[in-house]
């Protein structure tokens, strides 16, 4: 009985080990994809949970999914020019690094990242960065929410925070 158990604990152990190893990650926050014509983002929407979110939870100047768990992703249905850089149909990674006044906003080319863990590795795969201005909100935005504005516009917002990342088809 103790060989049985010793056993199907060692094979426990090995199969949380491998899943970890492949990537395969237990989602913490709900997630959601939003729309427009040309356009869709799939992200997870954590909750503010009474925490100061820019500066302290997400710490400024430093590389930020621009969610929770694995990393943003964004597709573009038609070439589009993001920033001044003309960018091919297709999915892209989506990070920033915010500050107090300004965003940099990154388009990265390698999918599949679990949060930004491994952006200083994947860094030359960016394609695209523009930096856009912070706008202070006057209530509480609880939950990340990304919306896509006019087709030309994603707007990011929580806590009392907005940017918004232009682009156009």
């Amino acid at each position: 009985m103790y060989i049985k158990s010793l056993l199907v604990l060692v094979a426990t152990v090995a199969t949380i080990s491998a899943s970890a190893q492949n990537g395969q990650r237990q989602r913490k926050s709900p997630h959601d994809t939003v729309t427009s014509t040309n356009a869709s983002v799939t992200y997870g929407r954590p909750f503010k949970n009474g925490r100061v979110v820019f500066g302290t939870l997400e710490k400024f100047g430093k590389v930020w999914r621009v969610g929770a768990d694995e990393a943003t992703q964004i597709t573009f249905n038609k070439d589009v020019k993001f920033g001044g850089t003309g960018i091919k149909a297709g999915t892209y990674t989506l990070f920033a690094i915010p500050n107090e006044t300004e965003w940099t906003i990154i388009l990265n080319s390698e999918l599949g990242q679990w949060g930004a863990y491994s952006y200083e590795k994947n860094k030359d795969k960016d394609v695209a960065k523009m930096n856009v201005k912070v706008k202070k909100l006057s209530t509480i935005v609880e939950q990340l929410t990304l919306r896509f504005e006019k087709n030309n516009s994603l707007i990011i917002e929580w806590d009392d925070i907005q940017v918004e990342v232009p682009f156009s088809f």
